[in-house]
């Protein structure tokens, strides 16, 4: 019996992802409807409380591929607040988009974040989220434990 982790190979992004990351980014730009808000929406702040109006008016609360698209949103807000970046995982199971922290072994995957907790029925507060995973995770570069 093998009780080993399963191989995990970490790679960058092909163009071909990055777009798709891009496209999924751009799905709840549709719900801002000024030039104010898409400026604001750039940001890592705009980002988040675009989500949480999002969610808040229930727009996407049963389509997992939109649910998905906010969590490219939050990925793109770690990204931004906490320079990670964006890579591909792969294993035995297929790939993955998720952020990873350079030069440590932190690694987010948030497409599913939200999906998740909503799928669950949970009531998902994006700013405590976010605020909680960024102390989580400066707390372990400070530790030197990642």
């Amino acid at each position: 019996m093998n009780n080993s982790m399963p191989e995990q190979k970490i790679r960058a992004l092909t163009p071909a992802e990055y777009d798709r990351l891009l496209d999924q980014l751009a799905v709840p730009e549709q719900y801002l409807g000024d030039d104010a808000s898409k400026e604001k929406y750039k940001t890592a702040a705009g980002k988040l409380g675009t989500i949480r109006a999002i969610l808040q008016a229930g727009l996407f609360k049963s389509n997992a591929y939109e649910l998905q698209c906010l969590g490219v949103a939050l990925g793109d807000a770690f990204v931004q607040e906490l320079h990670m970046e964006w890579v591909v995982i792969e294993d035995e199971h297929g790939t993955d988009f998720a952020v990873l922290m350079p030069g440590t072994s932190i690694m987010l995957f948030p497409l599913t974040m939200i999906s998740k907790r909503v799928e669950r029925g949970e009531q998902v507060d994006v700013f405590d989220m976010f605020n909680s995973i960024a102390a989580q995770i400066e707390e372990l570069k400070a530790n030197g434990t990642c």
